[in-house]
């Protein structure tokens, strides 16, 4: 059994051997850095940073991306259903039923977001 996990205790060997070869070489081998304040600065593409680093977005816009990726989804899950509509209705109704819950679910929480001012932007 221990010849079964031979290449694998191979392979960790040799990866380990590898990762210790490249920080030794890098330190031997490396020039040491002479730091500075201009070096220490981040980069900005050339333009010096000032203020903060990204603007900050309203709590609405985060709200709204995630309202369209979930109702989203359940379009994906959706598509194959009715492409297969025929087929799956007549070997039984209770896959239209399945899917008129599933759609009725989706209408609940359509309005429980209206209602709540989630796709309202003047607020």
């Amino acid at each position: 059994m221990l010849n079964d996990y031979l290449p694998v205790f191979f392979q960790i060997l040799v990866v380990a051997g590898f990762a210790a070869m490249v920080l030794i070489l890098s330190v031997i081998f490396g020039r040491a850095a002479k730091r500075n304040a201009t070096k220490d600065t981040p980069y900005e593409c050339g333009m010096l940073p000032i203020g903060e680093g990204a603007p900050r977005f309203s709590v609405k816009f985060y709200l709204v991306a995630m309202l369209f990726v979930i109702f989203d989804i359940e379009v994906v899950f959706m598509y194959p259903w009715a492409l297969q509509f025929r087929e799956l209705v007549a070997k039984s109704p209770a896959a239209l039923a399945s899917m008129a819950g599933f759609a009725g679910i989706l209408a609940v929480a359509y309005v429980y977001a209206l209602k709540k001012g989630a796709l309202n932007w003047k607020n």
